[in-house]
C-alpha cells in the first residue's frame, strides 16, 4: 500500500497566506506518512478582482508559492503536485499551471490547462477564463511514488478524450485538482469523478477548493480518491485540512483484467449522418 495526502484549502487573495497553508500542509502530510501530497487549482490565489490579482501575479521564475513549496517538498522529503498556480506568461497572458515536484525540490513535469471555463450560470454567475488565460496544448503522464500519474486540471473533467489519452498514455493514477463552483459540484462531481474512473481503470485524485474565499466565490470541496472500480476511498467533505488515503497500485491491474476496457478501445470512425 501507498499512502497519499489530499489538501483541501479555501485559497485567499494573498499569495503569501496561501504559500503558508501549502508548507505546513506539506510538513502534516510528510508526519503522516505519505508518499506525495496534492493541492487544489488555484493553490497560490484565488482572485477575480484582476487589478487586484495582477499586483500580485508572477512568472515561474519568480512565484513565491511555487518556490517555498519546492523548498518544503525537499525539507520533509516527499514529493508534491501542486494543482495549478496562476502564472504570467511571456505574452501578458496568464497560464494555468500544475506541477509535479520530486522529494529533492525538483520539478519534474508541468502541465498547463487545456480546457478553459467559459460559461454563464443560472446563478447569474459568469466565468471567462479565456479572457485571461492561454489554454494548454498537450496531454502529460509522469512517474511518481504513486505510479504514472496523468495530469489535468478543474473542467478538463468534463472531457473524456483527455482521460483516454492519459491511461493509453500510461497513467494509472488521474490527478484532477479543482476549484468547481458549487451548483457544479452538487450536480456532477461526485459523477465525473467516478466516471473518470472506471472508464480508465485508474485511480483517481481530484483535491479541491472549499468554501466560501476572501473574493466572495463559493467553491464545493468534497476531495476526493476514487479506486478503478468506481468505489470512494476519501470524501473530505467541506472543511478545509489535510486528509490521508491508502491506496495499492496492484488494484489497476485486477480491475483491468476483470473488464479490460483499455485492450477493448477502438478507434471511432467517421460518424455517418442517416
Amino acid at each position: 500500500m501507498t499512502r497519499l495526502a489530499l489538501l483541501q484549502m479555501t485559497s485567499g487573495v494573498d499569495p503569501a497566506a496561501n504559500a503558508r497553508i501549502v508548507t505546513d500542509a506539506i510538513a502534516e502530510a510528510a508526519a503522516g506518512g505519505a508518499a506525495m501530497l496534492l493541492t487544489p487549482e488555484m493553490t497560490g490565489l484565488v482572485d477575480r478582482d484582476r487589478a487586484r490579482a495582477a499586483a500580485v501575479l508572477r512568472s515561474e521564475g519568480d512565484d513565491l508559492v511555487l518556490a517555498a513549496a519546492r523548498e518544503a517538498a525537499a525539507a520533509h522529503g516527499i514529493w508534491l503536485h501542486l494543482g495549478s498556480l496562476a502564472l504570467k506568461r511571456p505574452d501578458d497572458k496568464l497560464a494555468n499551471r500544475g506541477f509535479v515536484i520530486d522529494a529533492a525540490g525538483t520539478i519534474r513535469a508541468r502541465y498547463d490547462k487545456l480546457h478553459l471555463f467559459d460559461v454563464d450560470l443560472p446563478t447569474g454567475e459568469s466565468w471567462r477564463e479565456s479572457a485571461s488565460y492561454s489554454a494548454g496544448e498537450g496531454a502529460v503522464v509522469v512517474d511518481t511514488p504513486l505510479g504514472a500519474v496523468g495530469l489535468s486540471i478543474c473542467y478538463d473533467l468534463r472531457f473524456a478524450a483527455l482521460y483516454a489519452a492519459l491511461s493509453a498514455g500510461g497513467a494509472t493514477l488521474l490527478s484532477i485538482p479543482a476549484a468547481f463552483t458549487q451548483p457544479t459540484g452538487a450536480a456532477h462531481w461526485h459523477l465525473l469523478q467516478r466516471a473518470r474512473a472506471v472508464e480508465s481503470a485508474a485511480f483517481v485524485v481530484a483535491a479541491a477548493q472549499t468554501g466560501t474565499h476572501e473574493d466572495g466565490r463559493a467553491t464545493y470541496g468534497h476531495s476526493l480518491v476514487v479506486d478503478p472500480w468506481g468505489d470512494v476511498l476519501l470524501d473530505m467533505g467541506t472543511e478545509p485540512g489535510v486528509g490521508f488515503a491508502d491506496i495499492d497500485p496492484a488494484r489497476v491491474a485486477d480491475v483491468r483484467a476483470r473488464v479490460p476496457v483499455l485492450d477493448h478501445r477502438r478507434a471511432i470512425p467517421e460518424v455517418a449522418r442517416a
